[in-house]
């Protein structure tokens, strides 16, 4: 079945100016609301319009008790492949006592979810979880109260099965929407109701499986990519050659006369082909390009002296860190050593080119997006348009792949330009492989200094880190120009920074007991566009540290897990270490061609814990070397779905595996050459190693973001094993054979 059924039956996309709050009155029994702004302190929330007055300065959110018994959750998150419609589920269903076979949600959609900004690995359940446990348990103690004055008891009397209230004195039951009988009951969140004792868990903590891995599996509709509407129409927009070129000219006439060409757009640098049937559509794009005419700047600086530009220019500084004083610990100290490492700009890579749906109907447009944030979109198209906000629906439908800032907005915006074209039709606007890989924001390209010394026991005494980086947020916020499309129209939008976030020193500052502590970031403006990559910046600044400690471990003559055992002052750091080695085996017998490494970190110094051990095997005749097995400890807090966190470490590590191996994105003076996944490889099936995660479960803490903690320490641990097989040190990735001093194996 097309998701077209599933998605026009959530709501009739004709009359959904309703606020949200209106929208559960009409169409729930139970209507629990709660303020997640104390939850989700780091996302800048800002003024919603569809919420009412004197709701204007928090978000709602809510659970839905319906007439059948059904429970539904609403969330402003997205899916992202990372399994947290059914682990935000499971919190709902644990806290009410209920199967999760009565449980559904729905996600990210303008018109019937609360504004959560942008959905990231590291904090959904953080945020959106524990808002959903605390309404859940308000709505328990609520239903509780209605069964004690039902049956004339007290709380301690009765207990709770499957959605229904049982008296331990006589065994009566009562359901939950038999306790409401058809009224409609708001209640705020207090935040006092209790919440579950990890000791009476049902759901929480076990591999509840995943719906939606059913329908991948399956390769059934699931997709943005999948979704069709009756007499849908089809897009493909022509992209300049480079970035800021111009169109000089363009013979429309000639592609409109092109079979099933609908409408030919031209709006500045613009350029777009509507057609009846898809495969018209990349005909038309073909042609296109063939008849532009451009005028291209180049790109400057070439790849070759990138590094030593980012060095040279840079627009400002500023100090992250400063304990101690290292200038004075460096100078007391025999022991010092300096190192570069370098990371190239990296491609999101989504295995399916982003894609998007506008319909402009009756002064109302509709776009489904895969999106990571619904409303910041909506809130770009606004200023992009220039069209009121309410007058705009983003629903968020699962893309394949995203990884962080693709080219999910930006082709939202193809389609909601397209859709003003085309009244009344659904305009479908697809991205090509090279668009994708062309177009799309990239990891920064980074560079680091590294030097730190040694007292006379051989500990870390003093640690400098300069970091250089472009920008990791440049998301749309509200700002048309954050959208490619923008700035090539007519009248062009300028592109406006989001600012040199602290994604760029995301885990730059050593969780290391160091006495003296210096960490400065250089902020750049280089050559290719950049945004949010998963992790950020904590990837390489990962990289580069863990890598550091290695060296310092080896320049001290100590083994690196001891050496950062003994830097460690977290006992949940070290427990995660010594877990790791403890089952899967350190270094206890040196083998020929073989090597072993390790690394750590806790994601953003805050989030989850995780140590990962690296296995590599090498062909000194070949000139060659394999991963071979990464095996990874993690400690996410209280664990929601088990298999939740394997997969998403598991994956982390692999992708991880795969930026630090073979990818780069290869550019010139003409603009980007990595168009296909010939000259952008990724890991091939035969190529990924095996994957072990242990996982370290504590119910009694809270939940921690772990769906980007694998991705530095893994790249830091291939390093250290390839030293330790070959005593060669690689600090620039991608760490390829030929950066390799074989003359030393």
């Amino acid at each position: 079945m097309q998701l077209k059924k599933s998605i026009t039956d959530m709501e009739n996309h004709n009359n959904f100016k309703v606020s949200r709050r209106n929208f559960l009155q009409k169409s729930g029994q139970l209507i629990v609301g709660f303020n997640l702004l104390n939850f989700l302190k780091l996302d800048n929330i800002k003024k919603n319009s569809s919420v009412k007055p004197d709701k204007k300065n928090i978000i709602d959110s809510w659970i839905m008790l319906d007439s059948e018994g059904l429970l539904t959750v609403l969330t402003g998150k997205m899916e992202l492949g990372q399994g947290i419609k059914t682990a935000l589920m499971q919190i709902a269903a644990e806290e009410l006592d209920m199967g999760m076979d009565k449980v559904k949600i729905v996600i990210a959609d303008t018109s019937r979810t609360q504004d959560e900004r942008y959905t990231a690995g590291s904090a959904s359940i953080e945020g959106s979880g524990k808002a959903i446990r605390n309404a859940a348990a308000e709505a328990r103690k609520y239903l509780l109260t209605l069964a004690e004055k039902k049956f004339e008891t007290t709380a301690e009397n009765l207990f709770v099965e499957n959605g229904k209230v049982i008296s331990k004195i006589n065994q009566q039951t009562v359901s939950y929407q038999e306790l409401i009988h058809g009224k409609r009951f708001e209640i705020e969140v207090t935040g006092k109701a209790p919440v579950k004792s990890p000791k009476d868990y049902r759901l929480i903590g076990k591999p509840v499986p995943r719906k939606d891995l059913a329908f991948m599996a399956a390769a059934q509709s699931y997709y943005v990519q999948d979704l069709r509407f009756p007499d849908m129409v089809h897009a493909r927009v022509l992209r300049p050659p480079t970035y800021s070129a111009k169109l000089l000219s363009f013979p429309k006439s000639e592609v409109l006369a092109l079979p099933g060409v609908l409408k030919v757009v031209v709006n500045g640098s613009f350029v777009a082909a509507i057609t009846t049937e898809e495969y018209q559509s990349i005909k038309a794009l073909n042609r296109m390009k063939q008849l532009a005419k451009w005028e291209s700047p180049l790109i400057s600086p070439l790849q070759r002296d990138l590094y030593q530009d980012i060095l040279s220019n840079t627009s400002s500084s500023e100090t992250v860190e400063e304990t101690g004083n290292v200038e004075q610990g460096v100078a007391a100290d025999s022991k010092i050593h300096e190192a570069v490492y370098k990371r190239p700009y990296q491609i999101h890579g989504s295995i399916g080119p982003s894609c998007a749906i506008g319909l402009w109907e009756k002064n109302q447009l509709i776009v489904w997006s895969h999106s990571q944030g619904v409303y910041p979109l909506r809130k770009t198209l606004s200023d992009l348009l220039k069209i009121p906000e309410e007058n705009i629906r983003t629903i968020g439908v699962p893309g394949a792949g995203c990884y962080g800032h693709n080219g999910a907005d930006d082709v939202a915006a193809d389609a909601a330009l397209l859709a003003m074209q085309m009244e009344g039709k659904h305009v479908r606007v697809q991205w090509m492989r090279e668009d994708e890989h062309t177009w799309e924001p990239f990891g920064s390209a980074m560079v680091f200094k590294l030097k730190g010394s040694l007292d006379g026991t051989g500990r870390i005494n003093s640690w400098y880190t300069e970091l250089w980086s472009d920008t990791h947020s440049s998301r749309p916020g509200g700002k048309a120009g954050h959208f490619i499309a923008a700035r090539d129209l007519e009248k062009p939008f300028d592109f406006q920074t989001g600012g040199f976030s602290g994604g760029s020193h995301r885990n730059s500052v050593p969780l290391y007991n160091v006495k003296n502590r210096k960490v400065v970031l250089h902020n750049f403006k280089g050559p290719l566009r950049t945004s949010a990559l998963r992790s950020l910046g904590a990837y390489a600044n990962i990289f580069a540290l863990e890598s550091f400690v290695d060296e310092l471990a080896e320049k001290a003559g100590k083994d690196p897990v001891q050496f950062r055992l003994e830097h460690l002052t977290d006992e949940r750091a070290k427990e995660v270490i010594t877990t790791l080695v403890n089952k899967a085996g350190w270094r206890k017998n040196k083998k020929k061609n073989f090597g072993e490494g390790m690394a750590f970190a806790q994601y953003k110094n805050a989030a989850s814990y995780f140590a990962v051990k690296a296995e590599v095997i090498i062909d000194p005749v070949k000139k060659t070397f394999k991963v071979t097995k990464l095996t990874g400890s993690i400690d996410a807090g209280q664990t929601i779905n088990s298999d939740g966190i394997i997969n998403q470490t598991s994956g982390g590590m692999i992708q991880a595996a795969s930026w630090t191996l073979l990818e780069q994105v290869l550019y010139n003076e003409k603009g980007v050459q990595s168009k296909t996944w010939e000259n952008y490889p990724i890991l091939r099936f035969e190529e990924v190693p095996d994957t072990e995660v242990i996982l370290i479960d504590r119910p009694e803490k809270p939940p921690l973001g772990a769906g980007e903690a694998a991705q530095g320490p893994t790249a830091a641990a291939i390093a250290n094993a390839i030293f330790h097989a070959t005593g060669s040190r690689i600090r620039e990735i991608p760490l390829t054979p030929d950066k390799i001093n074989w003359d030393k194996v």
